[in-house]
């Protein structure tokens, strides 16, 4: 086996401040921010030279980290954000969380937005779909067993 882990997922926003208020009523915790530049950097990215602020979020077992960046310089050159679940590229992050109800409670006054429905899967989760800060599309499932 060649893969040992999958350290994080990177997610580029604007304004760090609404974000990681965002992610941290999520229940991540705000492990560090950094500069991230130099050479090194730009020949890891390709984007040559390269000025980035980035703050690393971790899942409270520890196993999972989010990675948001906010790029300096070069430019953002995109903005995906908006784009609805059937787009390709970057979709979504999906968190299990305790209880889905009172997430969705806690996350409201820091922009969540419920897409669609809470459903109900197989009897095996409560999904649904939000769009928190900056329009990040945000999975949250609960598990039904741990409601019994």
């Amino acid at each position: 086996m060649t893969v040992k882990r999958m350290d994080n997922v990177g997610i580029v926003v604007e304004d760090f401040g609404p974000v990681i208020e965002f992610f941290e009523a999520l229940g991540l915790e705000l492990e560090g921010r950094a500069m991230v530049e130099g050479e090194w950097a730009g020949q890891v990215t390709g984007l040559g030279d390269q000025k980035v602020e980035i703050a690393m979020m971790r899942t409270p077992d520890g196993h999972s980290r989010l990675e948001l960046s906010r790029f300096l310089e070069p430019a953002v050159i995109a903005d995906h954000r908006r784009a609805p679940v059937n787009a390709l590229g970057y979709l979504r992050v999906m968190f299990t969380v305790e209880d889905l109800d009172a997430t969705l409670t806690r996350l409201k006054p820091h922009g969540a937005q419920l897409v669609g429905d809470v459903v109900n899967y197989q009897n095996a989760y409560r999904l649904c779909y939000i769009r928190g800060p900056e329009g990040l599309l945000i999975g949250l499932a609960e598990e039904v067993s741990s409601l019994n």
